[in-house]
């Protein structure tokens, strides 16, 4: 049997796809070589920037990653972009093993007449300004009444934003500038529509709980909580539960927005000259027409249109992480936008395993020619950000950290890179 130790592996990807899948091949490959390359100069990826702000309790796995980044072998290469800083061949030619982790970061456009109008806005937009991404869009003015599509996770984070005062923030990592914009206006209704009843929406029972926990909003619903009969399982049991506790009309009614849930909706048509102004939607058989200034979608990701690595997993699938001996892929870039933080560590883990039969049955053959990241060209090599340099930079946004703030991310990439190389300033910060 051919060796299986001693391969040079590189992940190009350093968000939770990339990190549970390094830490899977350390385990199953003792001796491995491991190069996790990121475009930012900061590892972390989804934990980073697509995790809401307020959930620091989900944003606290890169304490872990930590200790991955901390193992021998394993290195963090940041700030290279994979088609512009390095070549996808010269990785190949370099590693005996490339595995892409990139994600889809695109929003899902909105497939209805309108849904290209100024004023419809996808999660990942308002999910990446409130996050402090480097060069996100401004997060425009919402105005008074929002209307949102869909009601999974995604989009009760959307609410939970538009709901929260300034306190709910408190320990958190919120880019302040575009929170303190938003509550200088803070939406006065919200319209949420879920494809299904509420039992069958794909929103986790304990969000939906926590919206109860808040001291703002009131809210109702219309529209079944439950399918006829039982639920079909504990989990759309619970989720049937949570909406009932949240509009009960026993429920205390605080100040904020009103926010209407209106199960089995779907969107027809977004309405509005030069930008929005009213959804068109269907429940059942019947039409309504609901006013809206802004329209925030919550229906799923796509690959970047000029995203290269992307179109290599144009088809994704479920079964297999392997493109061809040699190349692979992991997370959504693997499976499509489906299943968040967990999902991706098995999906990790089952990568790792057909990476170990490649390995095992000879398909992938470790090549002493090959050198990991020491056979880079050296422009690729001295641009590298590494950990200990990241580390510089997690420091500076610790320290420059405002009351009740984690930290205070810098938003220019330029400045990113700079400081993890050592420079003292900042132009512009969150």
């Amino acid at each position: 049997m051919p060796s299986l130790s001693h391969p040079h592996i590189a992940i190009v990807g350093s968000g939770p796809a990339g990190c549970y899948l390094a830490t899977a091949l350390v385990r199953a490959v003792p001796g491995c070589e491991i190069t996790l390359f990121d475009r930012l100069a900061s590892p972390y990826g989804l934990v980073r920037y697509g995790v809401a702000a307020d959930h620091q309790h989900t944003k606290a796995i890169t304490r872990q990653f930590e200790r991955l980044f901390a193992q021998p072998g394993v290195r963090f290469a940041g700030d290279i972009a994979i088609g512009h800083d390095v070549a996808l061949d010269e990785l190949e030619a370099a590693f005996d093993a490339v595995v892409l982790a990139t994600g889809l970061t695109a929003d899902r456009a909105l497939p209805v007449p309108g849904g290209d109008l100024p004023g419809v806005l996808g999660s990942g937009a308002v999910t990446r300004a409130l996050n402090a991404f480097p060069g996100a869009a401004p997060l425009p003015p919402l105005g008074s009444d929002v209307v949102i599509v869909g009601a999974g996770n995604v989009a009760l984070d959307l609410l939970r934003f538009l709901v929260k005062d300034r306190s709910g923030y408190a320990s958190s990592d919120v880019a302040d500038p575009v929170l303190d914009a938003y509550l200088a206006d803070p939406v006065r209704r919200v319209t949420v529509l879920s494809r299904s009843d509420a039992a069958r929406s794909k929103g986790d029972p304990q969000m939906i709980k926590e919206l109860t926990t808040l001291p703002r909003a009131r809210y109702s619903a219309h529209g079944a909580l439950g399918a006829p009969g039982a639920p079909a399982d504990d989990r759309a049991a619970a989720r049937a539960a949570a909406f009932a506790e949240l509009v009960s009309p026993d429920r205390e009614t605080p100040g904020g927005p009103e926010v209407r849930f209106l199960f089995g909706a779907a969107p027809e048509r977004i309405l509005g000259d030069g930008r929005v102004s009213a959804v068109q939607i269907r429940v059942g058989a019947e039409r309504e027409l609901v006013p809206a200034t802004a329209v925030l979608t919550a229906i799923g990701f796509d690959p970047e249109p000029d995203d290269l690595l992307a179109q290599l997993c144009a088809a994704p699938s479920p079964r297999t992480g392997r493109l061809r001996p040699g190349l692979y892929r992991t997370g959504w870039a693997k499976r499509g936008p489906s299943g968040a933080i967990p999902e991706n560590r098995a999906c990790a883990k089952s990568v790792a395993e057909e990476i170990v039969a490649d390995l095992a049955d000879g398909s992938l053959v470790p090549d002493p020619a090959k050198h990991g990241f020491a056979g880079l060209p050296a422009r690729v090599r001295e641009r590298a950000i590494s950990f200990a340099q990241w580390s510089t930079l997690d420091a500076h946004e610790r320290a420059t950290a405002g009351p009740e703030r984690v930290r205070r991310k810098v938003t220019d990439h330029a400045d990113m890179a700079a400081i993890a190389r050592g420079a003292a300033h900042t132009r512009t910060s969150a």
